[in-house]
């Protein structure tokens, strides 16, 4: 499984059908993440956010290539994420978790997923 970062009105709007944010046609994919990063992007791009939901996607179920690459700037740690290089049909998503800041200001992996 991978993880998307979202507006929970964005992934709202999608109902039935695909996902499709300003990054597929700014960069040509979409950001993802693994279990084990995911809270790296959230610290960085989402701070202050209270309207955040995790995306739990099985690739599988895409139909679009996913490819697990370096950013740019590349990681500094040598961490590479996966994209997405298509819409995301909405039977893709097999779950939709609240991701919220914590009190010290950083994000983590829900309990809803931290225990898979």
């Amino acid at each position: 499984m991978i993880l998307h970062i979202c507006g929970a009105a964005e992934w709202a709007e999608v109902g039935e059908g695909e996902y499709r944010p300003a990054s597929l046609d700014e960069v040509g994919f979409i950001h993802c993440s693994d279990f084990g990063t995911v809270h790296l992007p959230a610290d960085v791009r989402y701070r202050g956010r209270t309207d955040l939901v995790l995306l739990e996607i099985d690739p599988a179920k895409v139909g679009a290539p996913v490819r697990w690459e370096d950013g740019e700037p590349p990681h500094p740690a040598g961490i590479w994420f996966p994209h997405v290089y298509g819409a995301i049909p909405h039977a893709a998503v097999v779950g939709v978790h609240p991701f919220t800041e914590m009190t010290d200001g950083g994000f983590r992996l829900p309990d809803s997923l931290a225990h898979r």
